[in-house]
């Protein structure tokens, strides 16, 4: 049995004929607008780490002797810190939200290269204070991860690598994305009302066939 199509036309009838059903939505919509108009405050921090070799007399300044090879062992301490492991670790420690482990481009944006061991970490909160303490949190795991990657390879203390803050934790306020939440709700909330005026159609029919009066039967033609 072929189910009936619903044409261009029947579907703006449908909604003139259920005009005060997208109306309730609307009013759903424009209570669901406000806390869009006024979200809650985000703050975000931020801090640039960097792995150092070991100082030697021919390298007094660790600084500038970064190679890519301790880019490689940032990179694997980061990959040891998204694993689901590394995660739980983290959420075990006390970091929750959103938060962003990111190595330093040191190329272009067409020609990415992460030659310098350096990694951003950024927290997203709802205050400032609990940013910051988000990313200290970061800092420590990845320091317990690299002290354990070298001593997995027992490395002489002499040789250690260490870690050092480039830019310390610092804090800004997000600005809202007051336009995006508007097209979000307005859109689920047109979608909303479309679909309620159909299922209210529907159902006002289902309910009318079912009241109507049943057909008599015909009487049965006499036989001569």
């Amino acid at each position: 049995m072929e189910r009936d199509v619903l044409s261009p036309e029947g579907l703006v009838g449908v909604l003139l004929r259920r005009w005060y059903v997208l109306a309730l939505v609307l009013l759903v919509t424009t209570a669901a607008c406000y806390p869009a108009l006024r979200p809650e405050p985000r703050f975000l921090s931020s801090a640039v780490l960097v792995v150092k070799p070991p100082r030697t007399d021919n390298q007094p300044n660790q600084l500038t002797n970064l190679q890519p090879a301790l880019a490689a062992v940032s990179y694997a301490v980061v990959q040891q810190l998204r694993s689901p492991e590394g995660q739980a670790e983290l959420r075990a420690d006390g970091v929750h939200g959103t938060y962003r482990l990111s190595p330093r481009n040191s190329g272009t944006s067409a020609t990415p290269f992460y030659s310098i061991p350096t990694l951003q970490i950024e927290a997203e909160q709802p205050e400032a204070a609990e940013a910051d303490r988000v990313v200290q949190l970061i800092i420590a795991a990845y320091g317990r991860h690299l002290g354990a990657l070298q001593a997995s390879q027992q490395v002489p203390q002499g040789s250690l690598m260490s870690v050092d803050l480039v830019n310390r934790p610092g804090t800004v306020s997000l600005p809202p994305n007051r336009s995006r939440a508007l097209a979000g709700v307005g859109a689920l909330g047109l979608l909303s009302g479309v679909m309620a005026a159909l299922w209210s159609e529907r159902y006002a029919v289902r309910r009318r066939l079912r009241s109507a009066p049943a057909p008599r039967p015909e009487p049965a033609p006499l036989s001569v």
